[in-house]
């Protein structure tokens, strides 16, 4: 654990390694505090598994595993095997958004290649009792990088024609655009209903948990 993974191959033995560890266990093993809850740190599990697995991106604009171009997520999920929450992507961008493409997205080349890290983490469970799963590879089939796709260009439109308070979560079949920001005051710049600048909420994209869902049935071939 913490070496750079050379290849698809090593960060899926690190993966296999660290399956069925506790959080607290991992978190002991990397001489890292665990904290009481999330309620203040909801990075905390994604920035253990980042230097449990040796990602290296970091804050910077790129995938997690920079040399591999693969995307680290993190999926809380219940004793079924669903997740319990919505997956952040990225954030968006609401300027300067005309005549964006899918293929030139943050979107789009953040999620072309994920790795998948459930971990059983349903509200009673403590978070250093909490169990590591099985990590595994996806990339998008044709079908869901074209379900993507939709979503992203119909929100991208609503918010180039100044509809970004229009929007809401139920917009988009699997990937929907929700505030996101530590409080009511981080403001960011956007375009208004009359194409005037103005500020709003950052927002970020998030997958439905109904797609992850399925992404973690097709592999596990769950029922």
């Amino acid at each position: 654990m913490l070496a750079t993974p050379c290849s698809t191959a090593d960060l899926l033995n690190t993966c296999q390694q660290i399956a069925g560890l506790t959080l607290g266990q991992l978190a002991a093993d990397l001489h890292i505090a665990v904290p009481a809850n999330l309620n203040r740190d909801k990075g905390w599990v994604g920035q253990l598994m980042e230097r449990a697995l040796g990602a290296t991106a970091g804050s910077q604009a790129l995938p997690d595993f920079p040399d591999l171009g693969i995307e680290l997520k993190t999926l809380p999920i219940n004793q079924l095997g669903k997740p319990l929450e919505s997956t952040y992507v990225c954030l968006a961008p609401l300027t300067g958004v005309i005549g964006q493409q899918w293929q030139d997205s943050w979107v789009c080349r953040k999620l072309s290649h994920v790795l998948w890290l459930p971990i059983l983490a349903e509200r009673h469970i403590p978070l250093a009792q909490r169990v590591i799963g099985q990590g595994f590879l996806w990339q998008p089939s044709l079908e869901q990088q074209a379900l993507l796709q939709q979503d992203w260009e119909e929100l991208m439109e609503l918010i180039s024609l100044g509809g970004i308070a229009k929007i809401r979560g139920a917009h988009g079949k699997v990937l929907q655009l929700r505030p996101k920001g530590a409080d009511s005051k981080a403001l960011t710049r956007a375009v208004g209903a009359n194409g005037e600048p103005i500020h709003t909420l950052p927002r970020g994209f998030y997958l439905k948990s109904h797609f992850t869902e399925a992404i973690l049935q097709q592999h596990f071939q769950l029922t």
